[in-house]
C-alpha cells in the first residue's frame, strides 16, 4: 500500500510513505518512507507516518508494524521515534547500500489494546 505525500494547500509533491510486507494473517506490515530535500525537517514524514499507522492499525487491522532504516540515517530514526515506533534492535551489516554494508535499526509499534 503506497501513498504519496502532498501539500494540502498546493497538492505539491512532498514524499511517498509505504506498508510492505503487509500480512493480513499475522497482522504485520513493514513501512517505508522519503521526503523531498525541501520538505525535510518540518514534521512531514512523522505527520505521514502516524496517519499511515493509524490506517493500518484501524483500517487494516494490523497489529505490529515495523521500520528498518541505516543507523547511519539519524533523521530516519528520528521520524521513527516521534511517531512511537520504539527502538527495538540493531541488525549488523545487514543491507548493502552502495557504499557498503550498513547496520540497520528496527522500530516497531504494536496496535493499541
Amino acid at each position: 500500500a503506497g501513498f504519496v505525500i502532498t501539500s494540502a494547500s498546493s497538492n505539491q509533491l512532498l514524499g511517498q510513505i509505504s506498508i510492505r510486507d503487509i500480512s493480513l494473517e499475522y497482522g504485520t506490515g513493514q513501512i517505508s518512507y522519503w521526503v523531498v530535500p525541501g520538505a525535510r525537517h518540518k514534521g512531514v514524514a512523522t505527520d505521514a507516518l502516524r496517519e499511515v499507522s493509524r490506517w493500518a492499525f484501524e483500517d487494516l487491522g494490523l497489529h505490529r508494524l515495523m521500520i528498518h532504516h541505516s543507523t547511519q540515517n539519524e533523521a530516519s530514526c528520528g521520524v521513527a521515534l516521534r511517531a512511537g515506533f520504539e527502538l527495538e534492535g540493531t541488525a549488523r551489516e545487514a543491507l548493502l547500500h552502495l557504499d557498503g554494508w550498513h547496520d540497520m535499526h528496527t522500530h516497531g509499534r504494536v496496535a493499541q489494546t
